[in-house]
């Protein structure tokens, strides 16, 4: 596979599905030991209620916050590659809401990294999430308390 200097492989806030493939294939690089990926998915329960409906809606300078956080996470470990993406528009239960993927020379370092890069997204992106219950009630969820 040919190497790319920039670590930071893919990032997107998107539409259409999300594809697990296009991202772990994204992180692939020939001195990584170990590659984590996690996958957020729509539920159907949020607070001890039941979910019917979900809508995620995007700041335009979304992309741009995943790009400082994902810099940061490449500052802070030994990243070799990293990929996010984030689904917008309405998502059904079990579709895919955000892949991350770190790959690192170690599976240790993979695992530290992939977590403050999902956490740090959840929390810093302005990315909101609009929850229809069972009840008929609604609650929007921003960024930072996801």
């Amino acid at each position: 596979m040919p190497e790319n200097d920039d670590p930071i492989r893919l990032l997107a806030v998107r539409d259409t599905p999300l594809s697990l493939d296009e991202v772990y294939d994204a992180v692939g690089h020939d001195a990584a030991g170990g590659t984590t990926v996690f996958v957020g998915t729509v539920r159907d329960h949020d607070g001890g209620r039941s979910v019917t409906a979900l809508e995620y809606s995007a700041h335009p300078t979304a992309e741009q916050e995943m790009r400082r956080i994902a810099e940061k996470i490449v500052a802070d470990f030994p990243v070799r590659a990293l990929a996010a993406v984030h689904r917008v528009g309405r998502l059904g239960i079990t579709d895919k809401a955000v892949i991350v993927a770190v790959s690192c020379a170690h599976r240790g370092e993979a695992f530290e990294a992939a977590r403050r890069l999902i956490d740090d997204l959840k929390h810093e992106v302005p990315i909101w999430k609009h929850q229809v219950f069972e009840d008929g009630s609604e609650e929007w969820v921003g960024a930072g308390s996801c």
